[in-house]
């Protein structure tokens, strides 16, 4: 598939995925809205506890092995999917509370993502390679490296464009959205250089709530952290609201999260808990995200 009818089928005919409401019928290929539907967002934020195989669920845990994420290649771009999205369907990996997409995105040289829509989502990219150039409808032009982070309130509507200017080096980045908890907002934008030192051997927050604190913030009551831990180096990890879920992504290395280990993008996620307790297992590198689990 080529990358305009990707844009078209992926992007822009999941109305409801695009635009930041989901639709499980929409998600399976069809373009009908969340409305239509007559379900109401909240019945499906939260954690479905279905037995799909796909996941290992325990009481207050479910754990998403990394090879049971979906997969598309379409040649210009390689993205493994930890929930729902486009093409890729499994009611069970809908989304893990306010969480909605974690995708894991290698981008060819010398390619992107065309011009299209978003609103009423906060959309959150981590590069991990390369560069992506980024260019959006409020005028904003810019270039986002490993060490960045970049968010956009996509609110009352923007369209943007991603794109890989180097033919000859690949991207790797993660696209993260969140449901808001303020719905149309004035459209923003923000990008933030991260010192990666502040990382070593503890957790650095790099998202919040709130506009003074560390890191970029978005429309909704979650934190993010990134980690890069020498083997044998352990962290307590207390949650910063009561009733909020944590899912930790493995990014390389091995991690043990409350004795679970992680392998490479391993994905784990965890509730009703007060505490988390984190130890590489290896040299590691991993983001945590504290984040609402219901509306």
């Amino acid at each position: 598939m080529n990358r305009k009818n990707f844009i078209k089928k992926g992007l822009l005919g999941a109305g409801a995925l695009t635009t930041g409401v989901a639709s499980l019928q929409t998600l399976a290929g069809s373009a009908v809205p969340l409305a239509d539907l007559s379900l109401d967002i909240s019945k499906i934020v939260g954690f479905n506890h279905l037995p799909y195989t796909s996941s290992t669920i325990m009481a207050n845990t479910v754990l998403h092995k990394a090879d049971s994420r979906g997969y598309a290649n379409h040649g210009w771009l390689q993205s493994r999917h930890t929930f729902s999205f486009a093409s890729y369907y499994n009611p069970e990996r809908m989304n893990f509370g306010v969480l909605r997409v974690l995708n894991d995105d290698l981008i060819a040289g010398g390619t992107g993502f065309g011009t299209h829509p978003h609103d009423n989502m906060e959309i959150i990219s981590i590069p991990l390679e390369g560069d992506l150039e980024h260019k959006d409808s409020m005028g904003n032009v810019a270039v986002i490296r490993h060490g960045d982070i970049q968010v956009m309130s996509a609110g009352t509507g923007i369209q943007h464009s991603e794109h890989n200017k180097n033919k000859d080096k690949q991207t790797k980045f993660l696209q993260i959205w969140v449901f808001p908890n303020k719905r149309n907002v004035q459209p923003r934008y923000d990008q933030l250089t991260l010192n990666l030192a502040d990382r070593k051997n503890k957790l650095q927050q790099v998202l919040s709530p709130n506009p003074d604190d560390a890191g970029v913030w978005i429309h909704q009551d979650a934190w993010f952290h990134l980690g890069n831990f020498d083997k044998g180096v352990s962290t307590t990890y207390n949650m910063k609201l009561k009733g909020n879920g944590l899912y930790i992504f493995n990014l390389e290395g091995d991690i043990k999260v409350n004795g679970q280990l992680l392998h490479s993008r391993d994905g784990f996620g965890i509730w009703d808990t007060d505490q988390v307790q984190i130890t590489a297992a290896s040299n590691a590198e991993f983001l945590l995200m504290e984040v609402p689990m219901t509306v």
